[in-house]
């Protein structure tokens, strides 16, 4: 299912589509976004990455599918689903907030196997293997114990009003009961942040594939939980996500339904 190769190619592309970002971050000039949807934009930078990672996949496995949010669906029949989000956490990108990632998913019939998250400007690389654990750095990983008290929650959503409606409602219940409530800027980088333990949990209305497959993984491999907000399995066609250390979630879908 996962060989070496497949393993040695996603770590390579995640690397390289990250470092080409990386050379781009200190000098990059906000004038220069452009808006692909209301307040969401897209840079050059973006589609750079996006094109080294969908060049290294089609180079090496050019029989298997891709899902990338920049370029959409590439479609074959494989069993092979490689999803992908090129730059995520586009606008911290643009005002040289370090908290942006490159990371991708391979999923087998439907089931995510493979998840990296890479972070060049923090230099962390974030990865998980179905029934291998997750690692940051090639260190063991686990979610945290907090349950009470000290406890940090992130949310964030899609660009839809009745998602940012929930979440917003979502922030505010939480910011008053917990330790603290925030929006990082980036899902990728909230859900590795839940798999190694530095907060407890992440919850989007609205999620994209391409923002949480990737994480999904690491947080199950690192002892957490991820689900809908009907509390059933995240899948890749779930369109909302919970994921968490397992200790809180009663509480956050007690909130989100």
């Amino acid at each position: 299912m996962i060989t070496n190769k497949i393993r040695t190619i996603a770590q390579k592309a995640a690397q390289e589509a990250g470092d080409v970002l990386a050379k781009r971050y200190n000098k990059f000039n906000r004038n220069n976004v452009k808006f692909k949807a209301k307040n969401e934009i897209v840079t050059k930078a973006d589609l750079a990455a996006e094109k080294v990672i969908i060049n290294m996949i089609k180079k090496n496995f050019p029989e298997h599918r891709i899902l990338s949010e920049e370029a959409g669906k590439i479609n074959t029949n494989s069993d092979y689903l490689w999803i992908i989000d090129p730059l995520d956490g586009t606008t911290n990108f643009s005002m040289h907030n370090p908290l942006w990632s490159t990371c991708l998913a391979l999923a087998y019939k439907n089931k995510i196997v493979l998840g990296i998250i890479y972070a060049p400007i923090l230099n962390e690389t974030f990865q998980a293997e179905k029934g291998k654990g997750a690692f940051l750095n090639k260190k063991r990983i686990q979610v945290s114990n907090h349950k009470d008290g000290n406890v940090i929650n992130a949310f964030c959503s899609s660009r839809e009003t009745k998602d940012i409606k929930r979440a917003t409602a979502y922030y505010k219940q939480q910011k008053l009961k917990q330790l603290d409530c925030r929006s990082l800027g980036s899902a990728s980088i909230e859900l590795a942040y839940v798999s190694c333990g530095r907060i407890e949990s992440i919850t989007i209305p609205g999620a994209n594939s391409w923002d949480v497959a990737a994480g999904a993984l690491m947080i199950r491999e690192a002892g957490g939980r991820v689900t809908n907000f009907k509390n059933k399995a995240w899948d890749i066609n779930s369109l909302d996500f919970i994921g968490s250390n397992g200790k809180v979630h009663k509480q956050i879908l007690s909130i989100i339904k």
